[in-house]
């Protein structure tokens, strides 16, 4: 019995000093991540999705909020915290992006080889923990269409290990997830077979994104 899974990135955050956010609280949608998550709910609005699962973070509850709003019939929404953010990113969380090699010196040995420093984890780790959600979902809710919301680093190298692809941060930015971007996956059984990447909607910037 195939699966659907819309594995989807957060939309746009609100975010003026440019701080990696990681995993801090506080860090919402912006207009434009708003505007980007209404446009995904009309989107899979013919889908059937029964169920978001999501992040425990707040842009990631919020895009599967927004999302689940414009679907003709709610969906059941759930926390997975396997779909959060990369741990690492808690060590580099809460500066500007160009102080972190400055004063995160580990940045440097991350970006050599995830998974060497505590803390840290391999491609095949962060990738790995997404794709048993993905899996979790299909052996619970076969034959049925979902979602699931989570970040960047998680879902491409989730992408990384559906397709066979090298352990490395070349890869893991080869094929980027933009915000609001989506990964379909359909799995047979627990095992995925096809998936295609959708890149986010093409809305207008609301004026407090474009100012």
């Amino acid at each position: 019995m195939r699966t659907r899974i819309h594995l989807i990135r957060h939309a746009d955050v609100e975010n003026p000093n440019r701080l990696l956010y990681g995993h801090l609280p506080g860090f919402q949608l912006s207009a434009l991540g708003r505007t980007q998550a209404v446009a995904l709910g009309e989107k899979l609005g013919n889908e059937g999705i029964r169920r978001i699962v999501h992040s425990p973070l707040a842009r990631a509850v919020e895009t599967a909020q927004i999302i689940n709003q414009g679907l003709p019939e709610p969906a059941l929404l759930e926390t997975d915290p396997e779909l959060r953010e990369a741990e690492f990113s808690r060590y580099l969380q809460g500066l500007p992006y160009w102080q972190i090699p400055l004063r995160r010196p580990l940045w440097f040995v991350h970006k050599a080889r995830r998974g060497i420093v505590p803390g840290d984890e391999s491609i095949e780790d962060l990738g790995r923990r997404v794709l048993k959600v993905i899996a979790r979902i299909a052996r619970e809710h076969p034959g049925e269409t979902a979602a699931a919301v989570s970040h960047a680093d998680p879902i491409q190298a989730a992408w990384i290990l559906l397709e066979g692809r090298a352990h490395n941060e070349r890869e893991m930015y080869r094929k980027a997830v933009d915000k609001a971007g989506m990964l379909t996956i359909e799995l047979e059984g627990e095992t995925p077979v096809s998936w295609e990447y959708t890149p986010p909607p093409n809305v207008a910037k609301p004026a407090t994104a474009a100012a």
